[in-house]
């Protein structure tokens, strides 16, 4: 599923040129937004079949973003990939959102690239509360 659609949801730069240069070189499309609200805009611009989504942003936070996704029929079966610094807080997010996975920074890109491509393809576990830790 090289030409799959990618959209990248991050304030941190560096990290949004690691994440768009190792997903190009795998031959997906990428897209990238810097805060929630520029996320929903470039979600319905560019109708990504994958979202890479930081939990701390400004405007809206990542769970604020999913949960609006989530919650559109059209948007909802995008899987959604969470990023955050923090370990995962159970009372940061309700276990019935959906997201697909739960990544921990740092972690590392090629694990996450195996991880994209498995969600893309449909191999992946059941959708979400799959939490990875990559060292």
């Amino acid at each position: 599923m090289a030409s799959a659609r990618v959209l990248i949801v991050d304030d941190d730069r560096v990290i949004q040129e690691l994440l768009r240069v190792n997903l190009e070189l795998e031959g997906y499309t990428v897209e990238v937004a810097s805060d929630g609200e520029e996320a929903l805009t470039q979600f319905d611009a560019f109708h990504p079949q994958l979202v890479l989504l930081d939990v701390m942003m400004p405007k809206l936070d990542g769970w604020q973003v999913a949960r609006r996704l989530k919650g559109s029929p059209e948007r909802r079966d995008v899987p959604i990939v969470m990023l955050s610094a923090k370990a995962r807080d159970p009372d940061a997010q309700p276990d019935d959102l959906g997201v697909a996975a739960y990544v921990t920074k740092p972690f590392d890109p090629l694990r996450l690239l195996d991880l994209v491509a498995e969600l893309l393809t449909g191999s992946a576990q059941s959708p979400a509360e799959s939490e990875h830790h990559f060292p």
